[in-house]
């Protein structure tokens, strides 16, 4: 770690409760150590990516897409000397406010959430990390670094509100505690978190595609940057057996993500020449990103996921009664708040807004499985509740 703006632990801005330091470990290994061992991060093992849970062992979760965004959070941060400790713990947190039920359960509580304030799964992570998680005897949540909590807020750029919308309650509460100078960029470090979740998400929804089997190596022959990696293989190795030839397409459809962002971010860094971690978050512009063509082509790619993935029947009925699942668990919680176990239900004291907050949260916190098996002692007579 040499680079002039990457973000040293002697430096950091510390914690909300102060603690004694660990020998053996830097604030930001101890960050990436208190994400692992938290609730929230095992129970991403049972909440959807693209698939449900229970539809294959093989489809990607939110936990094994955690890990691989990590591991290139590591090499990204390595390669362009910054911290590779503090990309890490971001990496690792920055899905765990997702809901269950992947993108359609965040959008349906999105939905159900507009009247009382919203709901956003980058702000529900500083809600875990800061309150939810509670299991120290001095303090709610986590108490990681100022730096790991502003990677995960400003996980998608600097927060402003606006245009954009108002700055979701749920960061907005915190930040009005502790301020994490939402309106700047991210530190280099936290950027890198962000592009490898890109790069991640952009390889494996293929790769999950592919077993799914809605769409083929050959089907994807005409698309931008992954065409010419399977024409690669193909002209390399003819024959190949189907497994191996995937493997080998996809990894190098992986290669030339990683190698565009290291050299685009590269060329951006030079060119804006930050001397320090705050000339990066005043720098008025992204430096770690996808060149312009890449991104344009990964457009097209999306375009075809979208079509042929995302769209597809099979994944639209899912789609369909997970939604009906979210939107009849808030239904009956928001209604008989009495309901929820115990550790939830004071929230019938509330109003109506902070009634829905509270069962917001708890659904949020579920995974694929645990919300199926409530819909249904809730909803069928012949399940005992």
């Amino acid at each position: 770690m040499t680079a002039d703006f990457a973000i040293r632990p002697e430096e950091s801005r510390g914690r909300s409760f102060p603690e004694e330091d660990s020998a053996h470990r830097s604030p930001f290994q101890r960050d990436r150590d208190r994400i692992i061992h938290s609730s929230a991060f095992r129970r991403l093992k049972h909440k959807t990516q693209v698939f449900v849970e229970h539809e294959g062992d093989y489809y990607r979760t939110r936990l094994t897409h955690s890990i691989e965004v990590a591991q290139v959070a590591r090499t990204l941060a390595r390669t362009l000397d910054v911290n590779e400790d503090l990309a890490e713990a971001v990496a690792l947190a920055h899905d765990l406010g997702h809901p269950p039920f992947g993108h359609t359960g965040e959008d349906e509580l999105q939905r159900l959430m507009a009247p009382f304030g919203g709901f956003d799964h980058n702000a529900q992570a500083i809600k875990i990390v800061t309150r939810l998680e509670a299991h120290y005897a001095e303090f709610d949540g986590l108490n990681l670094t100022w730096e790991t909590l502003e990677g995960l807020a400003k996980h998608n750029g600097p927060v402003t509100g606006g245009a954009t919308g108002p700055v979701p309650y749920g960061l907005a509460e915190y930040a009005a505690r502790h301020d994490l100078e939402l309106d700047t960029h991210a530190s280099v470090e936290a950027q890198v978190a962000a592009i490898s979740d890109d790069i991640a998400y952009n390889n494996h929804d293929l790769a999950d595609g592919l077993r799914a089997g809605l769409f083929t190596l050959d089907d994807l022959r005409g698309l931008p940057l992954i065409g010419p990696c399977v024409a690669g293989v193909d002209a390399r190795w003819p024959g190949l057996a189907p497994g191996r030839r995937e493997h080998e397409a996809l990894r190098r459809f992986f290669g030339l993500l990683v190698e565009d962002v290291l050299a685009t971010s590269r060329a951006r860094l030079v060119e804006a020449d930050p001397r320090s971690a705050r000339d990066v978050r005043h720098a008025g512009r992204t430096m770690v990103r996808f060149s312009d063509g890449t991104f344009a082509e990964l457009k097209e790619i999306r375009a075809f996921l979208y079509a042929r993935m995302y769209r597809h029947w099979t994944v639209q009925r899912m789609r369909r009664k997970a939604k009906r699942v979210v939107r009849e668990l808030f239904e009956t919680f928001l209604e008989s708040p009495e309901l929820m176990p115990q550790d939830w239900n004071a929230c019938v004291a509330l109003d109506e807004t902070g009634r829905a907050r509270v069962v917001s949260d708890y659904i949020a916190g579920m995974t694929d499985r645990f919300a199926l098996q409530e819909h249904r002692r809730l909803t069928d007579p012949l399940v005992k509740g």
